[in-house]
């Protein structure tokens, strides 16, 4: 018998521009993303005009937007219940200040989620996954200025009344906490240059806040009978050691990231907001109502992507990289071909973590394990360590549920190959599918089935009580 609730959402998780392509087509504009080029040094290089001499992942990705059907079919093979995607908003708004949207862009989304719909897959959408319009960063610097607030309200007015029928779930901002971490992804602000660029980015955090309330205070008067969540990255970090100072600057590390879902969630700014804030000579401005929006209009749920653990010593810094490992090694613990500590135990850890600081839903919005598949002669793709993986963590998930955390979904974060957000890479798949293409933009796109595919589907026809099985041999 399986210790997941009977309605559990099982499924993948995408974003549109790892996976769409069509980065031009039907009147999109282009989005932050669509300028970041290939490479462990993406984000370091970014420019914010196309360079024809440079290779960008996001113009193709892996053609979504010409087959999403055919991938979509591949997912309710598998007994998708849900599919957490993002809408871009240079597709619905191309430069985000058009006073009218793109129809085009409204249809192709109308198109996908009817798709998914009629195999019983639940759309969970993400209104902003690393996909801000470029031109709102050419022109005011992204979220570091105000007026984008009410840009992201237009939008969010657009969305919410074109498919309140057809969307149940909404995220607001993807890893919105990565805006202090990776400004530019997570809220378009480009910090070249600045004396201060953590000025800019907890200013950005705090309209990001605003919009967020906002949104949350649309949906219930559009989408009266949807949840609205918010979204972080909170892979954990652990003390190095039992020295106080380790103890005491993890947790100090920690809320770095759970100030931003403390806001979201308690509906304020937690007391060492302030001194963190400080810190940095960071000095907010904050708009008479603001503080009260906030209040009155907190998320629904917690999601969050969790894919490893670090530690930390005191004194030590921390870089922050998608692409490899970061902190101190963690003896205990293997790594992926990426140097990502495996940690199904740190997985549990977290759950127990958020669900007894804030008493709401979990959703899981990210979990994976990116790996370097090969084809083999005969065309079959054997992924044990993805397999081993995705169990462990499931197993996990099973253990926080009977420890009393309300967990109402899990989306694998990509079911099918995409683009990696971290270095550009194709190399680095996490799907359940496979699709030919390389880190040069070179292959055919077709889709092949992994090893894994096989036992996705059976974890979630079981409803996750496979995971107490033995593992298949490949």
């Amino acid at each position: 018998m399986s210790g997941f609730p009977k309605d559990f959402l099982w499924g993948g998780a995408l974003a549109a521009n790892q996976c769409e392509g069509a980065y031009l087509e039907d009147g999109k504009g282009l989005c932050a993303a669509d300028v970041v080029p290939a490479g462990p040094e993406r984000f370091k290089q970014i420019s914010l005009d196309i360079d024809p001499e440079q290779y960008y992942p996001s113009h193709v990705a892996i053609d979504f937007y010409h087959h999403y059907k055919e991938d979509i079919k591949l997912m309710a093979e598998m007994g998708f219940k849900a599919l957490r995607t993002s809408i871009s908003w240079a597709r619905i708004y191309p430069t985000g200040e058009e006073e009218t949207p793109n129809e085009a862009g409204l249809k192709f989304y109308d198109d996908l989620f009817d798709t998914l719909l009629s195999y019983g897959i639940e759309p969970v959408v993400t209104m902003s996954h690393y996909e801000s319009p470029l031109a709102l960063t050419k022109k005011y610097n992204g979220w570091a200025d105000r007026r984008l607030i009410g840009l992201f309200g237009k939008y969010a007015r657009t969305i919410f009344t074109r498919y309140r029928d057809k969307v149940k779930y909404w995220m607001t901002f993807n890893e919105i906490n990565n805006v202090i971490r990776l400004p530019y992804l997570a809220a378009g602000v480009d910090v070249t240059g600045l004396d201060n660029w953590m000025q800019a980015a907890f200013q950005a955090a705090h309209h990001m806040f605003v919009a967020n309330a906002g949104a949350v205070k649309l949906c219930r008067e559009i989408c009266p009978e949807a949840k609205i969540g918010c979204m972080l990255s909170l892979s954990n970090t652990y003390p190095a050691t039992c020295h106080p100072e380790d103890v005491f600057q993890t947790y100090e590390l920690r809320r770095r990231s759970l100030l931003f879902s403390d806001v979201m969630l308690r509906g304020s700014y937690p007391g060492y907001a302030k001194r963190l804030m400080d810190s940095y000579g960071v000095t907010l401005a904050v708009e008479p109502g603001d503080l009260e929006l906030i209040r009155q209009y907190t998320n629904d749920y917690l999601a969050f992507s969790y894919y490893r653990t670090t530690t930390y010593s005191h004194g030590g810094a921390l870089e922050f990289n998608t692409g490899g490992g970061f902190g101190q090694e963690n003896p205990y613990l293997k790594k992926s071909a990426w140097g990502w500590p495996i940690d199904s135990t740190g997985f549990r850890y977290t759950c127990n973590e958020l669900y007894d600081r804030y008493q709401v839903p979990l959703f899981i919005a990210e979990n994976g394990l990116g790996m370097a598949d090969e084809v083999s002669g005969d065309g079959s793709i054997h992924d044990p360590e993805r397999v081993e993986y995705l169990r462990d963590h499931v197993l996990a998930l099973e253990e926080a549920i009977a420890d009393g955390c309300d967990v109402f979904g899990y989306t694998w974060w990509g079911p099918i190959d995409i683009v990696s957000a971290g270095t550009g890479e194709m190399k680095k798949r996490y799907g359940f599918i496979y699709v030919d293409r390389d880190n040069d933009g070179n292959g055919t796109l077709e889709r092949r089935k992994k090893d894994s595919f096989a036992y996705y589907k059976r974890i979630i026809e079981t409803n996750g009580a496979a995971a107490r099985e033995p593992l298949p041999l490949s």
